[in-house]
């Protein structure tokens, strides 16, 4: 299992209805709200990197009020 972290901007006051769609993703294990240049950050479990961008592509960017997102990788020391 790897997990990554997806920084999320929003259209203007459009935060509270990303956040209630963003929760029906079982594959994001944690969701917060962020003050400054993104909105919302979520941590995400996954299996392999494809996983991954399919859940970034096909899953948070289709939401319509999810203007850009920046996506981190963790990795074990």
């Amino acid at each position: 299992m790897v997990i990554g972290y997806v920084l999320i901007s929003t259209a203007p006051a459009k935060e509270h209805e990303v956040y209630n769609e963003l929760l029906k993703f079982k594959e994001i294990v944690e969701l917060h709200p962020l003050f400054g240049e993104y909105d919302l950050i979520a941590k995400i479990e996954f299996d392999d990197f494809n996983q991954f961008g399919q859940i970034v592509v096909d899953q948070i960017m289709t939401i319509k009020e999810a203007t850009d997102t920046n996506t981190l990788t963790s990795i074990k020391f």
